[in-house]
């Protein structure tokens, strides 16, 4: 899926309250992104030629907690994850994508992971994300996330999604219209 540029824009106000968010989460859990600075972050964030700001945003509307996990030093660009100790909860009881969404008869969910990132301006975490996210923490000990699923299962109607159990990350398959109140999906934004 590719990134999509967003014209959504945040007051200066909501900017300058994200941006103090952002700053704290960073400085509260450094061993997340050792050897980076909040300031050339920061930096990075206030040029926001694509709308990241607003996308970040929605993130941190949505529970994601936002946070760096990373930089690309080709290219420049800070990653951010959503950070939250369980998925993000305004984004939970949402099947996979918009087709197993369109599959169901009845009791349909509001929306899809795969739909609610793209209009986030987001990517949904693959599996190596999601076990690389786990090497900074525990997440999702008692809910699970939608993982991005590959075109071989998706087209046999099944969907990935991982959690972590006993110290272990596991992944797991469903039909891709199911969906759980205990299961949203984690995002990847790079700035």
């Amino acid at each position: 899926m590719k990134k999509v540029s967003r014209k959504k824009e945040l007051s200066s106000k909501q900017q300058e309250g994200l941006l103090t968010v952002l700053r704290e989460r960073f400085e509260k859990n450094m061993s997340r992104h050792k050897g980076l600075e909040w300031t050339k972050v920061q930096a990075k964030l206030e040029t926001d030629p694509g709308g990241e700001l607003w996308s970040l945003n929605e993130m941190e509307r949505t529970g994601g907690e936002p946070d760096v996990i990373g930089h690309d030093k080709k290219t420049g660009e800070y990653i951010f994850y959503d950070c939250s100790a369980e998925s993000p909860k305004g984004r939970r009881s949402i099947c996979y994508d918009h087709e197993a969404l369109e599959s169901r008869k009845e009791h349909k969910p509001e929306n899809s992971a795969v739909q609610m990132a793209a209009d986030m301006g987001i990517e949904i975490l693959t599996e190596e994300q999601y076990r690389a996210l786990q090497k900074l923490g525990k997440f999702d000990t008692k809910t699970s996330s939608w993982i991005k699923t590959p075109d071989e299962i998706r087209k046999l109607g099944g969907a990935l999604f991982c959690d972590r159990r006993f110290n272990t990350v596991f992944v797991y398959h469903n039909g891709a219209e199911s969906y759980y109140a205990a299961r949203g999906f984690r995002g990847s934004l790079t700035v």
